[in-house]
Parts: structure tokens; sequence; C-alpha cells
């Protein structure tokens, strides 16, 4: 390159030129715009790791919440309890603004062992069962339905029979065959047997038990006359009439119970105070219509130990008697042994014998 060339370009044969022979201004507004480029990226950069510090703090203050485990005795089929369960459920999450699952045991007993083993955070327990499962964990009732007027935080149990059986006391069930529910169920086994019992019945002495599990199963198995008698809770066996799911002129009320400490809803041991007090105060202040129906209630008061203690003693009443053993004959009631299964054929006898309507006589 000439030199005249070199004076043209300002000595520099390249072209543009180097940042520090190019013009003030043009260096200026290069670095400006690479100023702010870089800005710009460092602003992206930063605002994204703003955003992740910001997920992982919530995911770290607010961990996916774990539901409230209720748990149910399986009185009917499962189908059955949860639906009549699902309004209760739906209130008590809205309440309570976390998820709320229900679980239906295979039977009382593995209701009752899972919430005393803390797989279940409430349940709702009968008397029985929860006097079982409380022997050996603090488990804490905490609320149960009232039904208002005299019947109040009560229930009964029912011995039902054919419509047309000829029975018409506890006494002539001796030697007949009885369908109860679930082996730990309150109404539909323990306190039917306690009635029996005060009747000079003991079971397997004067009378033949076959556990079917649920009340329903009861009914059934009585209305077809596959047991004698059959054993379950009264506000139970008037739903399934109310239902049509029995037919009216099936089976009949043979005997009632004195009223019985209704279920109670009841904390596992450990479950923390804070949730103990929003459960409680939940179920308390509960009014929703379609919630309640299922237990016919007016509402839920609160719950204590003390409230099953007359079970107690007729759980106790009912031990006390196996362990005496079978009575000596010469104190067994006179009511014959056989009293059901004669009475019956009697019944089956008469029956034979009148004339059929239009038959010649």
């Amino acid at each position: 390159m000439s030199n005249g060339a070199r004076k043209r370009t300002g000595g520099y044969a390249g072209w543009p030129p180097p940042a520090a022979l190019r013009p003030a201004a043009t260096r200026a507004g290069t670095a400006t715009a690479v100023a702010g480029a870089r800005l710009a990226v460092a602003l992206r950069t930063a605002s994204r790791r703003r955003t992740a510090a910001s997920s992982g703090a919530q995911q770290r203050k607010a961990p996916p919440m774990e539901p409230i485990k209720c748990g149910l005795l399986p009185g009917e089929s499962k189908p059955v309890v949860e639906r009549l369960n699902e309004p209760l459920r739906a209130c008590l999450q809205r309440c309570l603004g976390r998820p709320v699952q229900l679980v239906v045991g295979e039977n009382y007993v593995a209701t009752g062992e899972a919430l005393r083993q803390g797989r279940l955070d409430i349940a709702y327990l009968g008397p029985v069962t929860y006097v079982l499962q409380s022997r050996s964990a603090a488990l804490e009732p905490f609320a149960r339905p009232t039904h208002g007027g005299s019947c109040g935080p009560t229930f009964r149990a029912a011995i039902i029979v054919p419509l047309d059986s000829p029975l018409q006391s506890l006494a002539q069930l001796r030697g007949g065959e009885i369908a109860f529910g679930d082996l730990a169920s309150t109404s539909g086994s323990w306190v039917p047997r306690h009635m029996l019992l005060q009747a000079g019945l003991a079971a397997d002495r004067d009378y033949v038990r076959r556990h079917l599990g649920a009340h329903d199963a009861v009914v059934s198995a009585v209305a077809a006359r596959r047991a004698t008698a059959g054993a379950l809770s009264l506000p139970v066996f008037e739903r399934l009439l109310a239902e049509g799911r029995i037919g009216a002129g099936a089976v009949r009320v043979l005997a009632e119970s004195a009223p019985i400490p209704e279920y109670m809803w009841t904390f596992r041991a450990g479950l923390p105070t804070a949730l103990r007090e929003a459960l409680r105060e939940a179920f308390i202040e509960l009014l929703t219509p379609a919630a309640l129906r299922p237990y016919r209630a007016q509402g839920f008061i609160p719950a204590v130990d003390a409230d099953v203690d007359r079970v107690r003693q007729w759980m106790e009443d009912i031990l006390q008697a196996r362990l005496r053993g079978p009575l000596p004959p010469s104190v067994l009631p006179p009511t014959p042994r056989h009293a059901a299964s004669e009475a019956a054929a009697r019944w089956r006898h008469e029956r034979t014998a009148q004339p059929r309507s239009g038959a010649a006589s």
C-alpha cells in the first residue's frame, strides 16, 4: 500500500478500523449497545434465578398436603357407607381447607386397629370397638351425634324375626339359629347378646350364632328364612325399610334394646393439637342437613370416654357369663331347650290343619 493510501485511511489498511481508532462517538455508541445487551442478559438470568428460588421456597414452605384419613366401620357394604358419608367428607374438606379421605375397613376390628396403629387420623367407632381398642392406645373421643328430644345421643338395637314367625319373646329363641353382624359390632352383636342373656339365653349354649358381618346381610338372612332371628341396629333397619331394600311384609321386630350410647368420632394418639382443635370445631359447628342426615342427627356434641361406661358393663356381664360356663340343669330356665323349633313346628302344623279357602269341608 502506498504512503498516500495509508494517509487516506489514517495509516491502517483494514476496515472497519479497530475500536481504538474509531471516532469517539462511534466507540461510545458501541459500548452502550454492548453494555445494554449484557445488562439485559444479566437481568434475564437474575429473573430466572429469582423465579427458581421463589418456586423452591414455596415448595419447601408448602409441601403437598396429606389427606386427613377418616375411618368408617363397614356396617353395610363399602359403596353404601361411602355414599352415605360423602356429604360429610365434602363439608370437612371445605371447612379444613385440605383433602379428606374416607377409609372403610374390611371389618370392625380392622378399622379399630388402623386407628390404634396411627394409619387413620380419626374414626367413627361404635362403643364396643372403642372400648376394645382404647385398652392399648391413647384414643380420644371428641364428637357424637345427638338426635334431640328424649332420644338424645343414643340409639337402639333390635332383634327381628320373619313377619309370620310364631315367636313372641326372646326366651322362645332357645335352640334357634340367630344371625348377628360383625363380631365387634355394638348393636349387631354385643347388645343383642346381652338382651338374650337377660332373657336367660347364653351364646353357644342356648342358641347358635351366625356372624354375617353387615346389618343388611342380617336382614336378608332373616327375610329369606335362613335364620330364626337376626340382630342389628334399629336405625339401620328402619332406613332399609324406608329405602325399600326390604319388603314391609318380610320381617318384624321381636324386641328392642335399652338406649345405647351413640358411636363416637375418635382421634388417634399423637394427632397434632392444632389439627385436633380444627376437627373438633368442624364437627361441633356442622349444620349441613345432607351431612347430618345419614346420622339422623340434629348435630354433633362433645364426647368423652365415660359416655360408653354402660356398654362396658354389658360387655363385662357377657364375659362373666362365659367364664361361669353352662349352668347346671337344676337352675336352667324352665323354657324347653328347643322352644324356637318346637313353636315353629306347631305353627306349621296349625296352618296345614286349617281348611283352605274354597275347599270342601
